[in-house]
């Protein structure tokens, strides 16, 4: 969460007579994050959160985005819902921004995330790659394989100035992800971000997920990958194979990975550390003038993706042939 565009309070509290929330008592933005504007409401009937989109996220993707959150709050996902206007819709315009305002959820992130934390993620994450098996819309994974040579391409010139050598590691990278990608792996919704800033927990108990503007069709152990790159190393980027044991039994509980999952994931979190780390990487180099935020480090992730150029096995992340872990 981030914030980009301001908000006058005269133009908000007109915003929110097309709601029936009440009326504006405070409001403040969010900083952290880099993907959109958002602004924790006060109002005389609650908290509220409202979203202006903008970067990533185009508007003919939002109808994904605001009817998967319904698809899975109906599957037992516990997960924001976008709050209604009184004509019925859930998207509208504020700031010359696409706008909506979504429920507020209970809870904090977790800033040292323990095993406990793993494992609530690993079982929550499986059950919404279930949930989302006939949700029917479908968008296309626009920041998988296809899309992380573009995202070089912008960054290329001046990478060696955030770390000498960075171009040359990134182009031999993406020539061996490239030429290597699984293409026959089970497939369906997936979160896509699922970070520990994206989700709430009421002491070690998950609360909700939250921030779905990444969801789309792709890889199911792809969205593993990004979370054992997420939640399982240290803050000195070291590997803890104790929470990805935590976070892959718990997953496997739910949702076991086949043979061939097994065998992709060292693969599949390598091409999961390059997409952050070029994302992070093309922020770092554009932070838009007076933008209220702070872009992540891009050699976190470069440190991860050596990490992962080590493993030669799946069972250096605890999986077992069984689809859980040791």
């Amino acid at each position: 969460m981030a914030v980009y565009t301001d908000v006058a309070a005269d133009e908000l509290a007109e915003f929110l007579r097309h709601y029936d929330i009440g009326e504006l008592l405070s409001y403040k933005g969010i900083a952290e994050g880099v993907e959109n504007s958002n602004f924790l409401l006060h109002t005389t009937t609650g908290s509220f959160f409202l979203t202006l989109y903008e970067k990533r996220v185009a508007k003919g993707d939002l109808p994904f985005f605001l009817g998967l959150m319904a698809h899975l709050a109906r599957h037992g996902i516990v997960c924001p819902q976008p709050v209604r206007m009184r004509d019925g819709e859930t998207l509208s315009e504020l700031s010359g921004r696409p706008a909506a305002i979504i429920d507020f959820l209970e809870g904090v992130w977790p800033r040292k995330p323990n095993a406990l934390h793993c494992a609530g993620i690993g079982q929550a994450l499986a059950k919404l790659h279930l949930a989302g098996g006939d949700f029917p819309m479908r968008r296309v994974n626009a920041l998988s394989v296809a899309g992380w040579r573009p995202l070089f391409e912008q960054a290329a010139a001046r990478a060696d100035t955030v770390q000498p050598g960075l171009s040359a590691f990134l182009a031999v990278e993406l020539d061996h992800l490239e030429a290597s990608w699984p293409r026959e792996l089970p497939e369906g919704v997936i979160h896509a971000d699922l970070f520990p800033d994206n989700a709430l927990f009421l002491g070690e108990k998950l609360s909700g997920l939250i921030d779905f503007y990444f969801a789309c069709n792709d890889i199911l152990a792809y969205d593993v990958a990004i979370c054992l790159n997420a939640w399982c190393f240290e803050a000195d980027h070291s590997f803890n194979v104790t929470k990805a044991r935590a976070f892959l039994n718990a997953y496997g509980r739910e949702r076991a990975l086949s043979e061939a999952e097994q065998a992709a994931l060292p693969l599949l979190a390598r091409g999961a550390a390059i997409r952050f780390l070029l994302t992070r990487l093309v922020d770092w180099l554009n932070v838009p003038p007076g933008a209220l935020v702070k872009p992540k480090d891009p050699l976190e992730y470069v440190r991860k993706l050596r990490f992962h150029q080590t493993v030669t096995s799946s069972r250096d992340y605890g999986l077992t042939g069984s689809g859980v872990a040791a």
